[in-house]
C-alpha cells in the first residue's frame, strides 16, 4: 500500500525526530535535539490506547490546535479550504495529512507542524503552520507553480513575514526542501535575509504507532511540548548571553496564510 492509502485506512505513524538549528551570521548558535511527531490523516486516524482524540490523554491530538485560529482551529475543514482554494483539488488517491507533535497531559506548543497533500507516495502541497511563543500563528503554503510532486531537489521559497524569535528581523525569505517517502521523511528550512541566515532541519523514520513508542517518548523524553518549549528559552537566553539584539514584539500578518 502506499502512504496515502495507509493514512486514509487510519494508520498512524511515530517519528523520533532528529531536529538541528544552525544560526549564521556576527552571532553563531548551533544545537540538536530529539523530538516526538505523529504524521496522521485527521479524517481516517485510528488511536491506540495512550493517545486519544479531543479528550485527556498521557498524549492526546486536539482538532482546535490546528488550522484558523490559535485555539479554535478547525483542523483538517481549515486546510482542505486553503489548498483547495490555491488550486489544489482532492484526487481519488490524495490524501490530507499533518506531521506534528501531540499534546502531553493536556500540554500544546508546536513551533512548526506541516499539513501535507499526499497522493499516493507523492507530495503536493503543504502548508507550514508556525507558531510562536506570544500566542501567534501564521502558515505558509507551499507548491510548486503547476502542482507537480515536490520532490528532494525541488526548493520551494516563502517572503518571511512572521515574527517568530526576538532574535531575528521579520525580513528575507525562507526555502523549504522537502524529501517524502513512504518511510521517512527529511525536511529543511533556510531563511535568507542578507549577511544573517538560519538553517534547520528534521529528519526521521516512519513506524506503525503503538502505546509502547508513546511510553518510551513519554520516558526518554519527559514533558514532551513542555520539554520543547524550555529548550527554546534555554536557547534564547543562551543568545542573549552571546549578545544577540532583542527585536519588540511587532503585530500579526493581517492573512492568516501566505505564499
Amino acid at each position: 500500500m502506499t502512504l496515502a492509502a495507509r493514512l486514509s485506512a487510519g494508520e498512524i505513524f511515530y517519528m523520533r525526530a532528529r531536529i538541528g538549528h544552525a544560526r549564521r551570521g556576527p552571532i553563531r548558535h548551533d544545537f540538536r535535539h530529539d523530538a516526538d511527531y505523529l504524521l496522521l490523516a485527521p479524517r481516517a486516524m485510528r488511536v491506540p490506547g495512550l493517545l486519544s482524540r479531543n479528550r485527556f490523554n498521557l498524549f492526546s491530538w486536539h482538532d482546535t490546535d490546528h488550522g484558523g485560529p490559535r485555539g479554535a482551529g478547525t483542523g483538517a475543514l481549515w486546510a482542505g479550504e486553503k489548498l483547495a482554494a490555491a488550486g489544489i483539488g482532492p484526487r481519488s488517491d490524495q490524501v490530507l495529512a499533518l506531521l506534528t507533535q501531540p499534546r502531553f497531559l493536556g500540554h500544546w506548543f508546536n513551533p512548526v507542524s506541516f499539513w501535507m497533500a499526499i497522493a499516493g507516495d507523492e507530495l503536493l502541497a503543504v502548508i507550514a503552520e508556525v507558531n510562536n511563543t506570544f500566542g501567534q500563528r501564521h502558515s505558509y503554503l507551499l507548491a510548486r507553480p503547476d502542482f507537480q510532486p515536490i520532490t528532494a531537489d525541488v526548493t520551494l521559497s516563502a517572503r518571511k513575514i512572521f515574527h517568530v524569535s526576538p532574535f531575528q528581523d521579520v525580513a528575507g525569505e525562507y526555502r523549504f526542501s522537502f524529501d517524502l517517502r513512504p518511510e521517512s521523511v527529511a525536511i529543511r528550512i533556510r531563511q535568507i535575509d542578507g549577511t544573517n541566515g538560519l538553517e534547520t532541519f528534521m529528519t526521521g523514520l516512519f513506524q506503525p504507532l503503538t502505546s509502547r513508542h508513546l511510553m518510551r517518548a513519554a520516558l526518554r523524553r519527559p514533558g514532551g511540548s513542555l520539554r520543547v518549549l524550555a529548550l527554546i528559552y534555554w536557547h534564547a537566553l543562551r543568545l542573549k548571553m552571546k549578545g544577540a539584539a532583542y527585536h519588540k514584539l511587532p503585530a500579526p500578518p493581517e492573512d492568516e496564510i501566505s505564499r
